[in-house]
């Protein structure tokens, strides 16, 4: 049974590394926007981690900021993708932010990874201008769902 939980991100570094290198190799690194780990150790970071039985599957969380909360870090194992689970993910993660009285949640994501941007659109996300501390960048996606309490 696939088991989402809340989960330490130094349990995850490879997964974590393994997206850098995934970012670097797309992209250049003024428009590569990740948290290092002892960013995602921060209070305002929820993490959480997939798995199946003790096979860890994938990892992802969001950054609680003033009224919005950021996904963040969300990373597939190459194996174990084209499973649904970036989506269940998403959805856990969705739940988790309106628990806490989150009902805006924004991304950012790269012009590059296609299916990622679809996951985002089927889940109801929309295309904004760039948000927070983000500049406008060529190889930047922004996005943002509303989320309702049905």
């Amino acid at each position: 049974m696939i088991a989402i939980r809340r989960a330490d991100p130094r349990d995850f570094v490879d997964m974590l590394q393994a997206g850098d290198v995934y970012a670097a190799s797309l992209y250049p690194a003024e428009s590569n926007h990740m948290l290092d780990v002892n960013m995602l150790l921060e209070p305002a970071m929820h993490f959480f981690g997939i798995w199946l039985g003790d096979k860890t599957l994938g990892c992802g969380g969001f950054w609680a900021h003033g009224d919005y909360v950021e996904i963040k870090r969300v990373w597939i194992e190459k194996s174990s993708r084209g499973l649904g689970l970036s989506k269940r993910l998403m959805m856990r993660l969705e739940a988790e932010a309106l628990a806490l009285g989150y009902n805006i949640v924004r991304l950012e994501t790269g012009v590059k990874q296609p299916e990622a941007i679809g996951l985002y659109r089927s889940l109801g996300y929309r295309e904004i201008s760039p948000f927070g501390d983000y500049k406008d960048d060529p190889n930047s996606v922004f996005m943002e769902k509303i989320l309702s309490a049905h």
